[in-house]
């Protein structure tokens, strides 16, 4: 049981969740004092967590269940549990029904409209993992599904969508698409070979490049706004300069004619860039107004 404990984590990576969980948390104590002049209650966080892997982990089993086909092909991927063999296609399929319920029952103690918005998450979960097989803005479509977590955090403490809650959510759908990019620099000659769609395989790996750091340059931009429209001071300025500096750093990392480092611009920087912009939200709006 543990050993397929294990393996279910791995086929979710759930180690990632670092890239999400943290901008959840950003959008619940964001909206809260910019909407209501509150704190989240413990019990509002303690369901957005729940939620969260509950979206998650649904999110992640589906995306290896419907390209198990595909990783099989992929030298890269082919060690993954359902095509090593390691799970059965319907042990997943349980797994994604089960974090769905939990979604769904994280969500109906929150508020009406965390209800209503969850047909749009799950289509956006399911819809993801179809889109590389016909568009190269399929990286787009994965920033505008994770983006769903901080507007989901914000939405579960207000039961409102503001215009801040917006920016928050393209800022972090445009975060997500430009590491996205980076990422999918790696299975260029792959995605080619096979039909697949990615903007390095459309546009080249050096393009691609370009494109993740326009990404990137919108992300600072989205970041700088919340600033001005929110009730964030300098304590907030203070990391998005922090993350902003890592963004910089990341895209030195990976060249056209070097990806040795791709891993550590993809995972390390950008799991660092999430909690850094939670942890200097959370001393703007927590620790130094509460005391």
């Amino acid at each position: 049981m543990i050993r397929k404990i294990k393996v279910f984590l791995d086929m979710i990576k759930f180690e990632h969740t670092i890239f999400a969980l943290p901008f959840a948390f950003v959008g619940a104590i964001l909206g809260a004092v910019a909407v209501e002049r509150r704190l989240p209650e413990w019990s509002e966080i303690g369901w957005i967590l729940l939620a969260m892997v509950g979206a998650r982990s649904a999110a992640m089993g589906l995306n290896r269940l419907i390209d198990k086909a595909i990783d099989a092909k992929n030298p890269r991927t082919a060690i993954r549990a359902l095509p090593a063999g390691l799970l059965k296609s319907g042990e997943v399929l349980l797994f994604i029904i089960v974090s769905f319920i939990l979604l769904f029952w994280a969500a109906s103690q929150l508020n009406s409209l965390s209800v209503k918005l969850l047909p749009i998450a799950v289509f956006m979960t399911v819809f993801y993992s179809y889109t590389k097989r016909f568009t190269w803005l399929c990286h787009v479509v994965l920033g505008l599904t994770i983006g769903l977590a901080p507007l989901g955090g914000w939405v579960a403490v207000t039961g409102e969508v503001t215009v801040p809650a917006l920016i928050l959510y393209v800022t972090v759908a445009l975060w997500t698409a430009g590491f996205d990019v980076i990422y999918a620099c790696q299975d260029v000659d792959f995605d080619r070979k096979e039909g697949l769609h990615s903007i390095p395989a459309r546009f080249g790996i050096a393009r691609g490049l370009g494109i993740a750091r326009l990404f990137h340059a919108l992300t600072a931009v989205g970041f700088a706004l919340l600033l001005v429209l929110t009730d964030l001071s300098w304590w907030y300025f203070a990391g998005i300069v922090v993350a902003g500096a890592l963004l910089l750093y990341e895209h030195r990392l990976v060249k056209p004619n070097d990806l040795s480092k791709l891993n550590a611009a993809f995972f390390t920087m950008n799991g660092v860039l999430s909690a850094v912009v939670f942890v200097f939200t959370f001393i703007d709006l927590v620790v130094v107004r509460t005391w």
